[in-house]
């Protein structure tokens, strides 16, 4: 098999310009059966002495056409042919809700691409989207209104994915085929004008060359080259930013408001974005996502909220990210002696009672809580907060709503349903960790002692 010396050496200066091989890998490309995906075949294939691959072949078959079957069984001889390994994925699809077919279909293929990759052993997938691709995505988002994430169009390598023909137009891809006789398979669905890709890709993109500028793929391949540097640059900013502001909290990322509303305000948004990303929130957000994720920005109490699996939270200065809101605390009962677990708070409840020793002084860390045992008679309970819940802290001169208590200490809304409150004849006795109540003090005529320490259930200190 041959192939023409400078279109393989085009190839492989993208391959090194976009850092997307090194040299000695697998690889999986993903063919169809259409003009691009056999090309790039042929041209890896041809580089793969000089670069020292090794080439395997995924198709995905969804079953959704008549000709599916057969554009499957042309790979594979397409394979046979040229002696590299093919693998067929059959796949049944039916759309999700707010989904169309083509969208599952495209989120259903990507996944076998990782599937497979994992499974023969591959560090990229090679996809075969051209220039024209790239420049038909850029005026389609222009067009949907997306911003500039949508409008840097298709990266040239993003994690698995790599695309060696994204500088190639595909009349240069159908011309090379044709000069070394290979043959290729028309997908009927190209054609079909219902689909706005389509409609850009036949009458747009020819009307706008035709009449304004007859290299307008290649104006809109720079435009989105020139976004992403603009969106990479955004990215970096973001990254130094949050690993600068972002603290951790019981499987949350946690960021000061003020401090997101004093950076500018792309790169408060991408940092909220990136915070996402951590918690496996990766995919692109929609529009109405995308406000709602910057709400914190602008609002100044707004609503929890979920994006996908992830939920968004706001507490005074405090904006939390999370996998899902916290679980409040399953009632309990802690008996003296002996020791309650409560999972949701991640914590171990712990009660002794002992003669009171010659000068004793209460604990001073927030861990424990000591009591006169003799004013604290009767079962102790353990629960979270409840409406109407009021609280006498210790020292203080009166008692207030738990709610205001709570507030006042800035104990963020996410940790207050959680946070266990000991409970004696119906009186908060303490906020765990955080204050004890003014029931049951220890005087000089206290003889014993009720000491409860909270331990955490991985050990080290209890959290305050």
């Amino acid at each position: 098999m041959t192939t023409d010396a400078e279109f393989a050496e085009r190839a492989l200066r993208t391959v090194r310009r976009h850092a997307m091989l090194a040299g000695g890998e697998t690889v999986l490309v993903g063919v169809s059966g259409g003009a691009d995906s056999v090309a790039l075949a042929r041209v890896l294939l041809a580089l793969g002495p000089r670069l020292d691959l090794t080439l395997k072949i995924l198709h995905v078959n969804h079953g959704l056409r008549a000709e599916a079957d057969a554009e499957a069984a042309f790979v594979e001889a397409l394979g046979r042919r040229w002696g590299v390994p093919v693998v067929v994925e059959r796949l049944g699809l039916t759309p999700g809700p707010g989904q169309s077919l083509e969208a599952r279909a495209r989120g259903e293929r990507y996944a076998a691409f990782r599937r497979w990759a994992g499974a023969l052993g591959a560090s990229r997938v090679a996809l075969g989207h051209t220039a024209d691709d790239q420049a038909e995505t850029v005026l389609m988002r222009l067009l949907e209104g997306a911003g500039p994430r949508g409008l840097a169009g298709i990266p040239a390598v993003r994690g698995l994915f790599i695309r060696p023909l994204i500088e190639v137009r595909r009349q240069e891809i159908e011309a090379e085929l044709r000069r070394a006789g290979v043959e290729w398979v028309e997908d009927p669905s190209n054609r079909d004008l219902k689909l706005l890709r389509n409609r850009i890709r036949h009458d747009l993109l020819p009307f706008l060359a035709s009449t304004y500028n007859p290299r307008i793929t290649e104006a809109l391949g720079r435009a989105g080259a020139l976004v992403r540097e603009l969106v990479q640059d955004l990215e970096r900013s973001a990254v130094a930013e949050l690993a600068r502001l972002v603290e951790t909290d019981e499987g949350g990322l946690v960021l000061s408001r003020t401090a997101l509303r004093a950076l500018p305000r792309g790169i408060a948004e991408e940092i909220l974005r990136q915070a996402l990303g951590r918690l496996g929130e990766r995919g692109p957000l929609r529009a109405w996502a995308q406000r709602a994720l910057t709400r914190p920005l602008d609002l100044d109490r707004p609503a929890p909220l979920r994006l996908g699996r992830a939920w968004l939270e706001v507490s005074g200065d405090r904006v939390r990210l999370s996998r899902g809101p916290a679980l409040a605390l399953t009632e309990g009962v802690l008996p003296v002696p002996g020791s309650v677990v409560l999972p949701e708070a991640g914590l171990r409840l712990e009660a002794r009672e002992f003669e009171r020793p010659d000068g004793y002084r209460p604990p001073t860390d927030p861990s424990t809580a000591a009591f006169d045992r003799a004013r604290l008679a009767g079962t102790l309970g353990v629960r979270s907060r409840r409406a109407g819940d009021r609280f006498h802290p210790f020292g203080a001169p009166g008692g207030k709503r738990l709610k205001a208590f709570l507030i006042d200490v800035k104990i963020p809304r996410w940790r207050r349903d959680r946070l266990p409150l000991l409970l004696a004849n119906g009186e908060v006795a303490w906020v765990v960790g955080v204050r004890r109540g003014a029931i049951a003090p220890i005087t000089e005529a206290t003889q014993c002692i009720l000491e409860v320490t909270a331990t955490p259930l991985g050990g080290g200190r209890a959290p305050e």
